[in-house]
């Protein structure tokens, strides 16, 4: 297997260089870009399996640039902002990124998160997958195989963390869930307060996949415990 690829974008050229060291001391190949703009330009002409996105750049700032990625990738994105905000956090998360990083940072927290990210983008097939290619509820398709889902045959577009939330509820189907049990099978790391994370992304699958997110016909809320897929 071939190096991973990070596209690491951010108008601070010593953040980039000291995150650059970092990943290419794990063996992570590092493509830079100043700004958005050029980071679509190299996304373009260059295999990434990953992004780390600042949002505050000019030209072409974060979340545009994040939106434009999410219209044809699927590639995982972690964001990196100087802002400390509760909505800014939830912002990030639902125009698509799949995790976030506050600035200042320890280089060494960026790395173990864009290895997690790796490890779930590259190697999906993990041994709680029962070996099920294909998952039909009600209506609701999801393809392990090719990472696919359909409601009622209609093509629904997911971020790689919303798919494998998706799929661990799926595997799942008739147990209650909490978040932190979520967090731990998704992230594969040690839960710590990602409550409100968990709740964004299961807010953003469900406004795509339910047809009334007020009366969900998948994904249901156990108040105080957790989400569960009925079987």
């Amino acid at each position: 297997m071939g190096k991973n690829t990070v596209l690491l974008v951010d108008d601070d050229d010593d953040i980039r260089e000291i995150v650059k060291i970092y990943l290419m001391n794990e063996d992570i190949d590092v493509i830079s870009a100043f700004d958005g703009i050029e980071a679509l330009e190299k996304l373009k002409n260059n295999h990434v399996d990953l992004i780390i996105l600042d949002i505050m750049m000019p030209k072409l700032d974060g979340i545009r640039t994040c939106l434009k990625v999410r219209e044809d990738k699927k590639v995982p994105i972690i964001m990196l902002s100087a802002k400390n905000e509760d909505s800014d956090k939830i912002l990030g998360l639902n125009v698509g990124a799949d995790d976030y990083v506050t600035k200042p940072f320890n280089p060494l927290e960026l790395v173990a998160r864009v290895k997690s990210q790796l490890r779930r983008y590259i190697k999906f097939n993990g041994e709680n997958e029962k070996k099920e290619e294909e998952i039909i509820i009600n209506g609701l398709k999801i393809n392990i195989s090719t990472r696919e889902v359909f409601v009622e045959d209609k093509f629904v577009r997911l971020t790689p963390i919303e798919f494998s939330i998706l799929k661990v509820l799926a595997l799942n189907r008739g147990r209650v869930l909490s978040s932190e049990q979520i967090y731990e099978k998704v992230w594969k790391e040690n839960f710590y307060n990602a409550n409100n994370t968990v709740a964004v992304h299961i807010r953003n699958i469900r406004e795509k996949i339910e047809i009334n997110a007020k009366a969900p016909k998948y994904i249901k809320v156990v108040w105080g415990v957790g989400y569960k897929i009925e079987k």
